[in-house]
């Protein structure tokens, strides 16, 4: 009789329930029924046009090779030069690490830093793939439940409240989400705290280029040993380019070099080519930054006439994260309805909070004013 090969326990995570619901909503798409999409974290826009320009005149001219596994020199110039001009310091090349996307980024990041048994903390609520890739690798994630008194955002008072101790913290600034942001002072201070346990930080900065108020402050600023982690998926708008970027601390260089030959051996040289353009778009980018501030404004403004009035500041990024206790206790089942009654695809809290996310949804306001202003009408007439 023969025995059933071994499946591994890495897989055993739970989904990623964004997914979940963009599968339920194409399906209603594929009977020919309308979907206003609020559930996904990407633009509605596609990639800039000189990067587009770009892109044409690499698949006349390049075979489009492997690269070097931390990437092409001309795109980590580009990007020590955004550090530069964005944020006034100064970033070696040598620590510039271009990667497939944010996500593996996260992968060689974690592999780097953390070994199986470590305990790296985050905020509750915060992106899954957090909690997910670090349980896959062996890593505990430790959730610090945060609310509107922490602005959803780590404290230190929460980080002397755990034991046994942490190696790792990760914050984000702006966070997904909540859309909330650490000031320049909190960071420094998280920083510091993390410098002196020696815990290794960790900042997603994904978001950065989309806020509404006070520019976001990154990790680099503030700490040496800081692992930063960006991408060319939000603000560039280049989702399915699938290109990020990290700024290494020096003593994790190598490790992640080592990582990224034998795990991804380079991301795609097509989009790293054609990202070098990315950094001479920023009007045209900016310009989808300001219809994201006329979307934010106008739910704001038109969630509370639906019930939707108990809302995180969404200082940054493009959701709204709301509060929906007195609406129902099943944010699953109430997205479904949702979805079913209006056509409108929204994300269930679960995903980003699983103990608590049972009495939030999100909304995603990075579609266009038309789509965003249709929704906020409908929901209006369904809550009525």
């Amino acid at each position: 009789m023969s025995k059933a090969p071994k499946v591994s326990k890495r897989g055993a995570i739970p989904p990623f329930f964004v997914m979940e619901v963009m599968r339920a909503a194409a399906e209603r798409e594929a009977a020919g029924l309308e979907v206003l999409h609020m559930e996904v974290g990407q633009p509605s826009t596609g990639a800039p046009k000189g990067v587009l320009e770009a892109a044409h005149r690499m698949l006349d001219a390049d075979v489009l090779g492997y690269t070097g596994a931390l990437g092409i020199p001309a795109l980590r110039a580009a990007i020590a030069g955004w550090y530069r001009d964005r944020y006034g310091i100064d970033v070696p090349e040598r620590r510039v690490v271009v990667t497939t996307g944010s996500s593996g980024a996260f992968q060689l990041g974690f592999l780097a830093a953390f070994d199986p048994g470590d305990r790296v903390a985050m905020a509750s609520p915060s992106y899954p793939a957090y909690r997910h890739t670090l349980t896959a690798i062996g890593v505990e994630p430790v959730e610090l439940p945060t609310g509107p008194e922490h602005r959803f955002q780590p404290t230190i008072e929460l980080l002397e409240q755990l034991d046994p101790p942490i190696q790792g913290l990760i914050v984000a600034s702006p966070a997904n989400p909540t859309g909330t942001m650490l000031s320049r002072e909190e960071l420094t201070a998280l920083a510091n705290w993390c410098d002196a346990k020696g815990v290794r930080l960790v900042s997603d900065e994904i978001y950065h280029g989309l806020t509404y108020g006070p520019e976001a402050v990154t990790a680099a600023e503030v700490s040496e040993s800081a692992l930063v982690v960006n991408s060319f998926s939000k603000y560039f708008s280049m989702t399915g380019w699938r290109l990020g970027w990290m700024i290494v601390p020096d003593d994790l260089i190598r490790s992640v070099e080592c990582l990224a030959q034998n795990l991804f051996i380079s991301a795609p040289s097509l989009s790293q080519a054609a990202a070098v353009a990315a950094f001479s778009c920023t009007e045209e980018l900016d310009g989808h930054v300001a219809r994201y501030a006329r979307n934010r404004e106008l739910l704001l403004r038109e969630l509370p006439k639906a019930g939707f009035d108990k809302l995180a500041p969404a200082d940054g990024a493009f959701y709204i994260y709301a509060d929906v206790t007195e609406m129902t206790d099943d944010s699953e089942a109430f997205c479904k309805r949702i979805l079913a009654e209006t056509g409108i695809a929204c994300t269930p809290g679960v995903d980003f909070d699983p103990a608590r996310g049972l009495r939030f949804v999100r909304f995603s306001f990075a579609g266009s004013e038309e789509t965003i202003a249709e929704a906020a009408r409908r929901l209006i007439a369904w809550k009525r």
